[in-house]
């Protein structure tokens, strides 16, 4: 079995401590279609690729990418919850409710689960505080990366952040739900939609998060990522709203133990 292109490092200046990445759908795993072949999602319903499809692959993620302990994952509901976590993830522990998580503790992994929502990854610039958030539309519009910068110990001043692959601006068409949720909240916000045919627009969330971060205190030359999308790039990503029955990517962060912070 091969790991080249399991995942995508994250290409930003974080100090040493710190290791960042979305996996990818192909170069590891053992789902069948339509979740071939990296789902890392246990989803509800007939929908779901098998329970044991995926602590497989799983158990390939922390073995392959050499994880210091077991992710903490989310019972992600596109809100603004934020949990920290002080120890590393246990194997059966319970998904705790939230949409983001915070840690300053040395292997620690946090993850979030996307396909087509948008991961974005924070970490301080000292290397002693990391953070992971879950941000569809309604996440970013509800204030899920203000939150998760209110929940880091670290200035929003000192944080680096990493816009993982979500819905790109050429692609994600959305109603009028969605663009009136950002623009009643700012004007401004408006110049991330393009109109494309009456009361449909694409959106374009890179542009939004950056909108949202800059507003929280986080300078646009400390925000990185972007301009992936998970829709047209069948091949490396899964994607809900072209497929609707597909697995999730997962984004993970740490801090690595035993490397200098900076």
């Amino acid at each position: 079995m091969s790991m080249a292109a399991a995942w995508l490092t994250a290409d930003w200046p974080a100090p040493p401590s710190v290791r960042a990445f979305t996996t990818l759908r192909h170069g590891l795993g053992v789902s069948e279609p339509p979740f071939d072949h990296f789902n890392l999602g246990t989803l509800h319903g007939e929908s779901r690729d098998s329970v044991e499809a995926v602590l497989r692959n799983r158990a390939l993620l922390a073995e392959y990418a050499r994880l210091p302990s077991p992710p903490h994952w989310l019972r992600q509901v596109h809100g603004r919850g934020v949990v920290r976590f002080d120890a590393p993830g246990l194997p059966d522990a319970p998904e705790p409710e939230a949409d983001a998580a915070v840690t300053a503790s040395a292997g620690v992994v946090l993850s979030i689960l996307t396909a087509d929502c948008m991961p974005v990854l924070f970490c301080a610039v000292d290397g002693n505080e990391v953070a992971a958030a879950h941000a569809g539309w309604r996440g970013l519009a509800g204030g899920v990366l203000e939150a998760t910068l209110a929940a880091m110990r670290t200035p929003a001043e000192q944080v680096l952040a990493w816009l993982g692959p979500a819905a790109g601006p050429q692609q994600y068409e959305v109603g009028e739900e969605v663009y009136d949720a950002f623009v009643s909240q700012d004007w401004g916000n408006g110049s991330a939609f393009t109109s494309t045919r009456p009361h449909h627009w694409r959106v374009d969330l890179y542009a939004l998060a950056r909108r949202r971060l800059a507003g929280a205190g986080v300078a646009g030359e400390r925000v990185h990522g972007g301009g992936l999308c998970t829709i047209s790039d069948r091949q490396r990503f899964y994607s809900h709203r072209r497929d609707q029955r597909t697995g999730r990517m997962a984004s993970l962060i740490w801090l690595q133990p035993g490397e200098p912070a900076r």
